[in-house]
């Protein structure tokens, strides 16, 4: 299943409203070409994301983020809920292997059991309340469960009539479960998961629902919506969902559960089927939902009180099944290459990166030694980059491998270049990351580490004003470090295409 960080790109911990709102993301894993969980943290870090959410456990990722301060969700895949919801034991299990193992160097702050478990698995929902408790019931054998809330998250659609929001009730079939659901919410402090989806919204209800209405832009007073019964007035669908459920929450006499919005976004791109997929939308969408979120601007049933939000996601997915848009809700590429720019004047503290103009050319991984050695000696030679940090003894020798050396080649011939479109492709043996490649004293050009040969991204490559001249040849010869490997014929000026 995949994992999701949750990018982003908000979550509540009361109805206080003491605490600010804060923007998740989700990050999703599949993906034809996966970042590692380095690269995948070091994207966090350089867009200033604070809180994420797994989509279950993932070791690997959890080492990753550990000694990071991110405050992260993890969650029980829905295809271990059976086991766990029927035995205490197996529950225990799961919180030593994922989190006793793994707190306090990785800030686990809350536990998500399953996903959507009504909607999406409800052979399994008499069950869910039991593991929610069995799972609480470990962290307070660990002493965790003041650090680490356990919820479940929920799709929207068990709301039923959520307009006007004062009418919104609970699917009644549910209350067998959403009762003493609430209660353990509400007795342990947690707080209830919610997945808002404006563009679903929006895309099933024949026009009903204006587009400005569902992409929070400005409306005139006379177009928004109006709950005849509260005369609260509504400018966006986001705001409406979220005060069904408190009224949906209410309807049941629970009147001090917080909510967390655990998913929202909005697709980049659709099939011919979905003309609203596209990227001026998300942008709008999502650029709207951060400021709101982050103004602390709460809803009209409790105006100010935070309602923290995780975007749906991080990267595109490739391989997610199903229509275009399903592949394409991330707000970067796999690369880290932003999708679009965040429209985010003002809202400094998260997504403040572009990393638009901060990428870097690396080697793919698993190219073939021989392509980029053959890569390596052209950069070196015909490219006319200065690959003497290299040499033995200079700081970028270690490691010694073809990978490394050609990263350090490729990435200063693509800087040298201006990053011309082309430049980092190489044969198809290299790549584009916003990941700085820098490691110990080898600064690589482009880096904004500064040492005595390189202060703000200005490159190490030999300077030159006859840049069109270093093009590919149709071979190698002798190279910077190895002996000629042959090549086909490249049919472009620009380098590797």
């Amino acid at each position: 299943m995949a994992i999701f960080l949750l990018l982003l790109l908000l979550l509540v911990s009361a109805v206080s409203g003491d605490e600010d709102a804060y923007i998740g993301v989700n990050i999703g894993t599949d993906l034809s070409d996966m970042p590692t969980p380095t690269e995948v943290v070091a994207l966090l870090k350089a867009q200033r994301i604070r809180h994420v959410r797994l989509y279950d456990a993932d070791q690997a990722m959890l080492l990753a983020l550990a000694k990071t301060g991110i405050q992260v969700t993890v969650s029980v895949p829905n295809d271990q809920l059976l086991g766990i919801g029927q035995s205490n034991a197996t529950a225990a299990n799961w919180v030593a292997r994922n989190i006793v193992a793994h707190v306090p160097a990785t800030n686990i702050t809350a536990i998500a059991v399953g996903s959507e478990v009504l909607t999406a698995l409800p052979n399994a929902a008499p069950i869910l309340v039991s593991a929610l408790k069995f799972i609480d019931s470990a962290l307070v054998a660990s002493n965790l469960d003041d650090q680490i809330k356990v919820s479940t998250p929920h799709s929207s659609s068990i709301i039923l009539d959520s307009f006007p929001p004062s009418q919104a009730f609970f699917n009644r079939s549910w209350d067998p479960v959403m009762v003493p659901l609430l209660k353990f919410l509400q007795s342990t402090g947690s707080y209830l998961m919610l997945n808002v989806y404006p563009y679903y919204d929006y895309m099933q209800s024949n026009g009903k629902i204006p587009l400005d209405y569902a992409l929070f832009r400005p409306l005139p007073p006379n177009k928004e919506a109006v709950d005849a019964n509260t005369l609260l007035h509504y400018t966006n669908v986001f705001d409406a969902v979220v005060d069904a459920a408190y009224f949906a929450m209410s309807y049941l006499n629970f009147t001090n559960i917080p909510i967390v919005v655990t998913e929202s976004g909005w697709p980049s791109k659709g099939d011919s089927s979905e003309p609203d997929a596209i990227v001026d939308n998300a942008n709008t969408y999502n650029s709207n939902l951060i400021k709101h979120v982050l103004n602390n601007t709460g809803t009209p049933k409790h105006p100010g009180i935070a309602v923290s939000t995780y975007i749906y996601e991080l990267y595109n997915e490739d391989l997610r099944p199903g229509s275009d848009s399903e592949k394409n809700w991330g707000l970067f590429d796999a690369n880290g290459i932003p999708v679009y720019t965040l429209h985010l004047t003002g809202a400094d503290t998260v997504f403040a990166n572009d990393t638009t103009n901060k990428t870097f050319c690396i080697a793919k991984r698993g190219a073939d030694p021989k392509m980029l050695q053959a890569a390596l000696d052209w950069a070196c030679g015909p490219g006319k980059v200065d690959c003497s940090p290299l040499l033995m003894g200079h700081p970028c020798y270690e490691p010694n491998n073809v990978a490394s050396h050609s990263t350090y080649a490729f990435n200063a011939y693509y800087q040298r270049m201006a990053k011309s479109p082309g430049t980092c492709d190489f044969k198809g043996v290299a790549t584009i990351t916003t990941s700085d490649p820098s490691h110990g004293s080898c600064i690589f050009p482009g880096s904004s580490r500064k040492n005595g040969t390189l202060i703000n991204g200005t490159s190490l490559a030999p300077s030159s004003n006859d840049t069109s001249s270093a093009r590919p040849p149709q071979s190698y010869g002798t190279g910077f470090f190895t002996t000629s490997v042959m090549i086909g014929v490249l049919l472009t000026g620009a380098v590797f295409l």
